[in-house]
């Protein structure tokens, strides 16, 4: 009884001291390292510093730049890069005028399944420069078959209902040089992001669609006027005429302030700054239709669409393990067909194959991150991964898109059109991973 007494005693007595420094100001941590009198630093030296403080990293100084849009860490070093493996005299065209053509983002960095607005991929029309648009003078015109033509605003644009999507955009050149050593440089014109804006079904609908309407060509606002030609069945299915992106306006390089999503196809057919639609009941040929051809609907809807595809980005091409064990092997997948159903990875070339997780919920014609663990035990290994889609269609190897073109095979094909094919990585003894194509 007598010892419960004198700890309850000393309970107090410690409360009582805590109540005092409150009161005198000491804050709460510190009362966990109250020392006697007798071993506080004397009147008029220098107080040790608390090892937080001591050792505590420099700080960034505020800025007007970091209070109005912020910045990333100077640590993280992810870049894009502007498209590689073209000959040094078509780069010193566009360069000389200060052009460029596909920049390629850094998917082997990337987390999660959406890429910044500031790593998005993008090109322009053969090169062309990125025009400097005023919202506030910015129109819109549909016109051609349709009962009632309209000319919106980007205000008018904005009063309609908005639906928020997440879609990838691809271009056809992605993936089209096999011999490439990154994931950023074979896979990185293709970018996943959260665009807002108006269904082009929904301005269609107010403008009254005619009979005969079996097309439409859009039409965007650079001086080279890159234009395309697509289905009527498309507009009225899940086209978006997009003015926002990754919570904010579009960027510049995107299509500020308004730009076509259409989601599956091929990257050459997401209009950027959108300014033009004429609604017509046959094919028109445009400057980006040149080697995009596609003149009956079924062969349209098909040719212009995206397989299931993906992309293992760690373990991948220059990267490197750094001793045995555990790893993940993850990626994206992705399909223009629908939602990614199965991805599927193999550690020994293609012989077996292990199902991977999804990493959250597939949603239509967007990225899906995927993880596989895997023990490397320091065996020379080629690892790969398949999607298969909603409608059943699985990714294909080179060796199967040939046998399906009715070519022979060689270590140099290059499937042709959207090359959807499997990419393989080969990981060496020393755990340095390449190119497993060439």
């Amino acid at each position: 009884m007598g010892s419960k007494s004198r700890s309850r005693r000393d309970l107090l007595k410690g409360g009582a001291l805590a109540a005092g420094a409150v009161a005198a100001g000491t804050t709460v941590d510190s009362l966990t390292s109250i020392t006697p009198a007798s071993a506080q630093t004397p009147a008029g030296a220098a107080p040790e510093l608390p090892s937080y403080a001591a050792n505590s990293a420099p700080q960034i100084p505020v800025s007007p730049d970091l209070v109005s849009y912020g910045a990333r860490s100077h640590y993280v070093k992810s870049v894009r890069i502007q498209e590689d493996g073209r000959a040094p005299g078509v780069l010193a065209r566009y360069n000389d005028f200060g052009l460029t053509l596909h920049i390629q983002t850094p998917l082997q960095d990337s987390i999660g399944t959406i890429q910044a607005s500031s790593l998005h991929y993008c090109a322009t029309t053969k090169g062309s420069f990125v025009p400097d648009i005023d919202p506030d003078h910015h129109k819109l015109m549909i016109d051609g078959l349709v009962d009632r033509p309209r000319i919106f605003s980007m205000a008018d644009l904005k009063r309609f209902p908005s639906v928020t999507r997440f879609h990838f955009v691809e271009c056809i050149a992605n993936s089209a040089n096999i011999t490439h050593k990154t994931v950023q440089q074979t896979h990185g014109t293709c970018s996943n992001a959260e665009w807002t804006g108006v269904l082009l079904s929904t301005l269609l609908k107010e403008c009254g669609l005619q009979e005969k309407a079996t097309w439409f060509v859009a039409e965007g606002a650079e001086e080279v006027k890159g234009a395309s030609t697509l289905p009527i069945n498309k507009a009225m299915n899940d086209v978006i005429v997009a003015y926002g992106m990754n919570g904010e306006p579009l960027r510049p390089q995107q299509g500020f302030p308004v730009r076509l999503i259409v989601p599956g196809f091929e990257g050459i057919f997401n209009i950027k700054w959108l300014q033009h639609i004429k609604v017509v009941d046959q094919y028109q040929l445009n400057m980006n239709d040149f080697g995009h051809l596609r003149r009956e609907e079924t062969t349209a809807s098909l040719g212009y669409t995206w397989g299931p595809k993906s992309i293992i980005t760690f373990p991948s091409g220059t990267q490197k393990l750094p001793e045995h064990g555990w790893y993940e092997i993850t990626g994206l997948a992705w399909s223009g067909n629908g939602a990614v159903r199965k991805v599927e990875v193999s550690t020994d070339n293609g012989q077996t194959w292990h199902e991977a997780e999804l990493k959250g919920i597939p949603l239509p014609k967007a990225h899906t991150r995927f993880g596989y663990m895997w023990k490397w035990e320091g065996e020379e290994c080629v690892i790969m991964s398949r999607t298969t889609d909603e409608t059943g269609v699985i990714q294909p190897t080179r060796q199967e898109v040939a046998k399906a073109l009715g070519v022979p095979y060689a270590p140099n094909f290059r499937p042709p059109g959207t090359n959807n094919s499997i990419m393989p990585w080969k990981i060496a003894k020393d755990g340095s991973v390449s190119n497993g194509i060439v």
